[in-house]
Order: C-alpha cells, then sequence, then structure tokens
C-alpha cells in the first residue's frame, strides 16, 4: 500500500511539472527569443566579438544559475503562505506576525510590497506585446516582404489571446505542457546542434569569463547587463505559481527540462555569433534551418501566447488578492472553472491589459525598441522579494542575522546591479513600467487610507449593539417572520443600515444576523474555521466569515453554514440589507483633497456587493447613508 501510494504521489508530481512547464515557465522560456539579440544588437547592443560573446554567455549561465535556481527554487519557494506564493503571500506571511516587526518597519515593508506588486501589472502589461512581437519578427527574417504586416500580426495575436480570456484556462490549460515541451527540446536541440560545430563557447561556464568581460568594457559591460537580465524575466511568476503547482512539481519542469533547454539555446546562439556575426540582427531564428523557419515562427507564437496567457492569469490572481487584502475596490470576477478556484476571469483588467498591450506594441513598433521599457520592473520586484524574504528569515524563522544578511547580500549582489543597469534603459522606455506602478500603488493606497477613514467615521457613531437590545425589549418592537442579513464592514456595534431601517420601518424580523465578512492574511480558509457565530439574544445573531486572499466570498454560502449553528435560513423568507454610502469630500479627515476625491471616485464605480458576494438581487434592500470624509 505503502509502494502503491508513493507511485501514485510521485505521477501526480510529474503530471503537475509538466503543466508547470506551460504556466510557470512560459515567460522565461521564451526569453532566449530576445535576450542575446538585444545584447549584441540592442539600444545599448555590446561590440560582437569572441571574448564579449563568452562573457555575455557565462553572465547567463550563472545568472539563471543563482538567481532562478538558487535563489528562487531553492530558497524563495520554501517561504510560502500555506502552500501559496506570491509577492503579498509574502507580505500577508510578514503582517500576520506584527509583534515582531516595529510600527514604523511594518509601514515600510507594506509600501514595499505594494509597489512590487504594483511593478508586477507593468510586467503583465509589457510581456505580452514584447514576446508576441519578438516571435512575429521572425517572419522578417524568412522574407523582407513580410516586414510591413509584422505589427497587424501582432496586434491580432493580442487581440485574439484577450478575447479567448473569458473561456478560461482549464479547456487549453492540458496541452499547455506538452507544447511548452516541444518547445524546450527543440529550442534545445537547436542550440546543441550549434555547440557542436562550435564547442569552445562551453568555456562560458567559467566565470572568469565574466569577469574578464567587465574588466574589459567597464562601464558598457555594466550597461550590458541591461540586456541579459532578459533571461531572468518569469522568476516572479515561478514564486507566484506556487500554490498552483507546488515546490516539487516546480523544481522537476526546471532542472529536468526549462533550465537543460534555455542553457543550451543561448550558448547555441553564442556559437552562431561567433562563427556568423551578421545574424545578431536575430539569432535566435538564426539557429534555425531555413526549411523549418516558417514552422518555428508558428511554434514561437504559439509559446509566447502560451507565456502571455499564464501572466495575464496570474495578473487576475494579483487583483483578487488586492481586493481580498483591501488594496483595491470590488470588481467583477467570474470563475471560470467549478472544479479549480484559481481560475478567474476579469473583464475589466482584461480589457485594460489588452488596451495597453496593443497600444504599446503600436507606440514602440519592434521588440528592440520595447526591450528598453523592459527589466526595470522585474529587477526591482526581483529585489524588493528579496529584501522581504530576509524579514521572514529573520524575523519570522529566527534564522541569525549573520546567516540572514550573507543570503541577503548574495541576492542584491545580482538584484541591485541588474537594477542598477537597467536605470540605464529608463529614458528608453523604462519610465513606462514605473509610470504604471506609481498609478497603481497610488490607487492601491488610496483605497487602502480611505476604507480606513470610512472605517473610523462609522464607528465614531455607531450605537453599542448592547443598547440597542435593551431598546427592543424595552419598546417591545414589532417582529415578522423571517431572517433578516445585516451586512456590514465592522463587527463591532450596530449597523447603520440597521438602525435606518429600524427608525423608518419600526418592525424587525424574528432572526436578525449581523454579518461581517473578514479578509485573513492566508490563501484559504478550512470550512471549520470559516465562520464564527454568536447568539446575542432578542432573536440576533453576530455572524463573522473569514475568508482568506485567494478566496472570493459568497454570502448564501456563509448563511447555509450558519443554519449548523441554529439560524433559520429558508432562502425564500430571507432579505439582505445593505448600507450604500454616498460620499462628500468636505470632511475633516486627513486624507488630502485629491485623495479623496480619488477615493470617492473609485467607491462609485466599484462592484456592487450584490454581484460581488453572490447575493440574490431579488431579495435585497439598500438604505442609503450620506458621509463627509
Amino acid at each position: 500500500m505503502q509502494v502503491y501510494l508513493l507511485k501514485h504521489n510521485n505521477t501526480k508530481v510529474l503530471s503537475l511539472a509538466i503543466v508547470a512547464l506551460g504556466v510557470v515557465y512560459g515567460d522565461i522560456g521564451t526569453s532566449p527569443l530576445y535576450a542575446i539579440k538585444e545584447c549584441f544588437h540592442g539600444i545599448h547592443a555590446i561590440s560582437l566579438n569572441e571574448k564579449n560573446v563568452l562573457g555575455i554567455l557565462s553572465l547567463i549561465f550563472w545568472s539563471l544559475c543563482i538567481v532562478i535556481s538558487i535563489k528562487y527554487v531553492a530558497f524563495i519557494l520554501k517561504a510560502d503562505n500555506r502552500g501559496e506564493g506570491g509577492i503579498f503571500a509574502l507580505l500577508a506571511l510578514i503582517t500576520a506576525n506584527k509583534k515582531n516587526i516595529s510600527h514604523k518597519l511594518h509601514s515600510t515593508i507594506v509600501i514595499a510590497a505594494v509597489f512590487g506588486a504594483a511593478l508586477l501589472y507593468g510586467d503583465g502589461i509589457i510581456t505580452p506585446a514584447i514576446s508576441v512581437l519578438s516571435a512575429v519578427e521572425g517572419l522578417e527574417v524568412a522574407t523582407s516582404v513580410a516586414k510591413p504586416f509584422i505589427i497587424p500580426i501582432t496586434c491580432f495575436v493580442l487581440f485574439t489571446l484577450f478575447i479567448m480570456q473569458k473561456r478560461g484556462t482549464g479547456k487549453i490549460g492540458s496541452v499547455f505542457g506538452p507544447i511548452m515541451i516541444v518547445w524546450f527540446i527543440s529550442i534545445g536541440t537547436l542550440g546543441l546542434l550549434q555547440i557542436i560545430k562550435n564547442p569552445n563557447v562551453l568555456k562560458a561556464i567559467n566565470p572568469l569569463y565574466a569577469y574578464d568581460f567587465f574588466f574589459a568594457n567597464k562601464l558598457s559591460g555594466f550597461v550590458a547587463l541591461g540586456s541579459v537580465v532578459l533571461c531572468l524575466t518569469g522568476g516572479e511568476a515561478l514564486y507566484a505559481d506556487l500554490g498552483h503547482f507546488g515546490a516539487k512539481a516546480i523544481r522537476m519542469s526546471w532542472f529536468g527540462i526549462a533550465l537543460p533547454g534555455l542553457i543550451l539555446n543561448y550558448f547555441g546562439q553564442g556559437a552562431l555569433l561567433i562563427n556568423n556575426p551578421d545574424l545578431a540582427f536575430n539569432p535566435f531564428y538564426g539557429l534555425v534551418p531555413k526549411k523549418f523557419l516558417y514552422l518555428m515562427v508558428a511554434l514561437s507564437t504559439i509559446a509566447t501566447v502560451i507565456a502571455s496567457q499564464a501572466l495575464i492569469s496570474g495578473v487576475f490572481s494579483l487583483t483578487r488578492q488586492a481586493i481580498q487584502l483591501g488594496y483595491s475596490p470590488r470588481l467583477k470576477i467570474i470563475h471560470t472553472s467549478s472544479e479549480k478556484e484559481g481560475q478567474i476571469f476579469m473583464p475589466g483588467v482584461n480589457s485594460a491589459l489588452m488596451i495597453a498591450c496593443i497600444g504599446l506594441v503600436l507606440t514602440f513598433r519592434e521588440s528592440s525598441r520595447l526591450a528598453g521599457a523592459y527589466g526595470l520592473a522585474v529587477t526591482a520586484t526581483m529585489t524588493i522579494t528579496s529584501l522581504l524574504y530576509f524579514f521572514v528569515i529573520y524575523k519570522l524563522w529566527k534564522w541569525s542575522f549573520l546567516k540572514s544578511i550573507s543570503i541577503l547580500l548574495l541576492f542584491f549582489i545580482f538584484d541591485l546591479s541588474y537594477f542598477g543597469a537597467n536605470l540605464f534603459k529608463f529614458i528608453d522606455g523604462g519610465w513606462f513600467t514605473f509610470l504604471v506602478a506609481l498609478i497603481i500603488m497610488i490607487a492601491m493606497g488610496t483605497w487602502r487610507d480611505g476604507r480606513s477613514e470610512l472605517s473610523k467615521k462609522l464607528l465614531s457613531t455607531r450605537l453599542p449593539i448592547d443598547m440597542l437590545l435593551k431598546t427592543v425589549q424595552k419598546h417591545n418592537i414589532h417582529r415578522v417572520e423571517g431572517t433578516a442579513v445585516f451586512l456590514t464592514v465592522s463587527p463591532i456595534g450596530t449597523p447603520p443600515a440597521l438602525l435606518h431601517h429600524l427608525k423608518h420601518n419600526r418592525v424587525l424580523h424574528e432572526q436578525v444576523a449581523l454579518l461581517s465578512i473578514n479578509s485573513v492574511d492566508i490563501p484559504v480558509v478550512s470550512t471549520d474555521e470559516r465562520l464564527n457565530i454568536e447568539e446575542l439574544g432578542q432573536g440576533f445573531f453576530r455572524l463573522i466569515a473569514n475568508y482568506g486572499f485567494m478566496e472570493t466570498p459568497n454570502v448564501p454560502d456563509i448563511i447555509k453554514l450558519a443554519s449548523k449553528f441554529g439560524l433559520y435560513t429558508d432562502t425564500a423568507m430571507i432579505t439582505y440589507y445593505l448600507g450604500r454610502e454616498t460620499l462628500f469630500t468636505t470632511g475633516k479627515s486627513k486624507m488630502m483633497p485629491w485623495r479623496k476625491s480619488l477615493f470617492e471616485f473609485m467607491s462609485r464605480n466599484a462592484r456592487p456587493a450584490t454581484t460581488y458576494f453572490g447575493i440574490p438581487i431579488n431579495r435585497v434592500v439598500e438604505i442609503g447613508t450620506q458621509i463627509e470624509l
């Protein structure tokens, strides 16, 4: 029996590892399309000679080994929040243990994490644009006649990609892994054929070639790091997808096929450039025999679509986490799978990404120019992740300071070097990702602060629930059959909607449930811990429902669960009461006027609570309240 279970587990891990190739490594797996090209033919290209080729290959080899293999695969994957990964999961892990961190340090960590998450949105815009454009540019290698059609074809592919998002990844996810296996085997084989012709490139495994490269090129060599870092795009996605596949499957797919395929292809491109420097304008397609060129363009396009699909899905998950953690207003979420909670579609986010991606392609028009905008977001997020990881191992896991700081310094040698090199690309387009991140960070911070100020305002005027219960008992309020559910932000005091209802209607239901939905700093809450219920007397119940940042609350499900605790839950006899706040920016809160206006705009356009929480709209009563913020 034990042997059977072991075989079963190994089979399951292998299956997950295959699927992970298409989801986790789609981004980093398509980097060979443009990484080497940008080093020798981009805006900040280095002169093409054998020493420089060996130096670049050495940098790529050791970057993949240390940043991806050691930092992310060996270390960062251990920092899971109950099995989930990603920058918000890391933030939730730290903030859940506030006792170990000062208030000032806690605020700094939150700001850094939110900025890192905001940078990933910029990455989510650029990755589909540069990946698909790089793949389609292979047509230009095949024939110059195709050049005028590259931009229209790229825009069409991107448009189709985003339109297809509403179908979800469930139906096509099963073919992602096998296609990426074909991709990694193909690019590895093409690279190996060139290495056989010029095996001297294998000398680049020696890190001394990287040292000699910097010594010979000095500042130009440092600037070239801004192009080398393109081989690392997708490291954050690797960590963010931890919850979907698990560390074992991610490690298996990386060391088993992704890493060997990438190294062989990069070294193959290097061997090709030493023998044929004129192919520097597109060395990836230079590896492909002409009779297979169109087939490779098609495979590359499919691979980049898969990479983009995975990143877009990641942005959806990131946005849902932001909503649950209180950094974003409610947005429309459509679950595309009845079996897998993580498969969601967000129409508003999808449309914004599509417009931004196609706009980028039409503005920059070449993958080389887009590469100038790529890298800053990646390296800045990598640096922030390293910093957050340091606080996890030092403050939470209680590693020694010397051991913790040694790991942080090792990571920072690469992170800060790459970030510094990419600062030279700020004017070339790097400003775009920072602008996107700044806008999103301001919006997230404003929403968080606005909700905090609104809660303080509401709590300051709340009537203690004990006083209400005494009033109900004293005045013998008329009760009608059924259950009234009042949704309230805070589990303290009496909801304003209940007071307004009682004041104007002078009647109460037999049962009154005061429901608060509490977001907790873990990904998923178990059924046993989902609901806390307290009987207050006079037919009143206090319900506190706990949801993780990877979950979407559902009020009818909460009420069904409450029936186990004695609450009468006949759906035909339940009325839901919601408070609708009308905000005015003329109050005395400490927020700046422009932030009040932004918060009011975001609040007005947030998705209605009825649809977001799955409440039947024909059983809802909304009671308005005017609040000066």
